[in-house]
C-alpha cells in the first residue's frame, strides 16, 4: 500500500520478485481494460518457470473458492497441476487474481481500500477480490497473457507459512461471509484443520500442527 501510494497512474502491475514475463505479455491485459469497463482486476495465466508447459500452484488460470474457504484454481488442484494446453484460454470471469501477478486499476484499489494489512502476507489479494465483486466489479483470467512464476521465492514452506495460510483463511471468511453462514462454515473448517493438525502430528511435524492451533 504505501509503495502504490507513490504511483501515479490509471492502473498497477503488481508482480512477485520472482516472476518472469515474456515481452508481450502486457497488451492482451491492456486491451482487456479498454474493452471492458466494468473489469476492476485481470490476471494473465500463470507458468511454472521450471516446467513451463505447466500451470504454477500461485493463481494458474484464475482462482476461485469452495464452501468452507479453501482456495483452488483452474489448472490447479491442490497439489495436482496441468497441463497448458490451451484448454483454459477463453478468457472468463474468476472469483480471485493470484497477488503471484495482476493489474487493477488505481482507482478501484484505493476505493476498496487497499490491500488489508492485517493479513500481512497470504490470501489479501482474496480479501481485496472478494470486497471487488461485493462492489459489484469483475475479474478476470486472460489466457493470451503468459507469465511464469518460480514459486516460493518469496516464503518457503515453513511453520509461519501454514500458520498465515490457515490463519488469513479464516480471517477471509469471518470477514466477508455473509453472518448467517459463517457459523457452519466455521465449525467445518475447525474439523477440517484439525484433521491437517493430527496428519501433521503423525508425520512427526509438530511445529506444522501448532501452526494451526496458534492460527485458530
Amino acid at each position: 500500500n504505501e509503495g502504490l501510494r507513490q504511483v501515479k497512474h490509471s492502473l498497477y502491475g503488481l508482480l512477485n520478485s520472482d516472476l518472469w514475463v515474456p515481452s508481450q505479455w502486457l497488451p492482451p491485459l491492456l486491451k482487456q481494460f479498454k474493452l471492458h469497463a466494468e473489469v476492476a482486476i485481470l490476471q494473465p495465466h500463470i507458468l511454472d518457470y521450471k516446467k513451463q508447459s505447466y500451470f504454477e500452484y500461485a493463481g494458474a488460470a484464475g482462482g476461485f473458492i469452495d464452501q468452507y474457504g479453501f482456495p483452488f484454481c483452474r489448472g490447479r488442484i491442490l497439489q495436482n497441476l496441468e497441463q497448458d494446453t490451451g484448454q483454459y484460454d477463453q478468457t472468463r470471469a474468476v472469483f480471485w487474481a493470484s497477488g503471484a501477478c495482476f493489474l487493477i486499476r488505481s482507482e478501484v484499489f484505493w476505493k476498496l481500500g487497499g490491500f488489508d494489512s492485517d493479513f500481512f502476507a497470504h490470501q489479501e489479494e482474496i480479501d481485496l477480490c472478494w470486497r471487488a465483486q461485493r462492489n459489484g466489479l469483475a475479474i478476470y483470467a486472460i489466457g493470451d497473457s503468459k507469465v511464469y512464476h518460480l514459486g516460493g521465492g518469496t516464503l518457503r514452506q515453513s511453520a509461519t507459512k501454514i500458520y498465515l495460510n490457515h490463519r488469513n483463511s479464516l480471517y477471509l471468511l469471518i470477514k466477508n461471509l455473509p453472518s448467517k453462514q459463517l457459523f457452519a462454515t466455521l465449525l467445518v473448517r475447525m474439523l477440517l484443520d484439525g484433521l491437517a493438525g493430527v496428519f501433521y502430528f503423525i508425520q512427526g511435524k509438530w511445529s506444522y500442527t501448532m501452526a494451526i492451533i496458534r492460527a485458530h
